[in-house]
């Protein structure tokens, strides 16, 4: 009876689990550039689609179903913060759609038509962050992102100030 939902329900651990995959490489390499602000909003929004993987399969198992856990695609190689906000935006979109028509997929199954419903605010958030993102690239340019790594530099300088006897840090 639950057959079509299960099916779904395990083609969104799959995006989902891509999801993760994508953001945390993007993570990697923000913090790698010094951008935190950029890294920590593409670490939460790992760790969110994680919480998301594991609702899902929670409603598997329920379904008597078994949880498959093979991403449905591989990591793409974006190092440009640019190209890394668009993708994300992408991504965000592509599962909004995905979520709706999932949700309308599940006949009887009202439970997990309102998990589909409930992910799709999760990734319509999502999408809004990356939007903002996206939009203050474009309205400030690199300067943007330069800021962001400037107030990296500042707070290890700091930190560093506050242990080094002499530098106006705590002997």
């Amino acid at each position: 009876m639950y057959k079509k939902s299960v099916e779904l329900l395990n083609t969104a651990v799959a995006d989902e689990l891509s999801a993760v995959h994508q953001y945390m490489y993007f993570h990697f390499h923000c913090d790698d550039q010094g951008l935190d602000l950029l890294a920590g909003l593409f670490r939460r929004t790992a760790i969110e689609e994680m919480m998301h993987i594991e609702r899902l399969a929670e409603r598997i198992l329920f379904l008597k179903g078994d949880v498959v856990m093979k991403p449905s695609k591989g990591v793409e190689t974006v190092q440009d913060v640019k190209q890394m906000l668009d993708k994300a935006r992408r991504m965000e979109e592509e599962s909004v759609e995905d979520y709706n028509t999932a949700s309308m997929q599940c006949g009887a199954d009202s439970i997990s038509r309102k998990l589909f419903e409930s992910l799709v605010m999760d990734e319509e958030r999502h999408f809004r962050q990356y939007d903002d993102e996206n939009s203050n690239i474009k309205r400030y340019g690199d300067d943007y992102l330069a800021q962001q790594s400037m107030e990296r530099s500042r707070n290890v300088a700091m930190a560093a100030a506050a242990i080094t006897p002499g530098k106006g840090g705590a002997a």
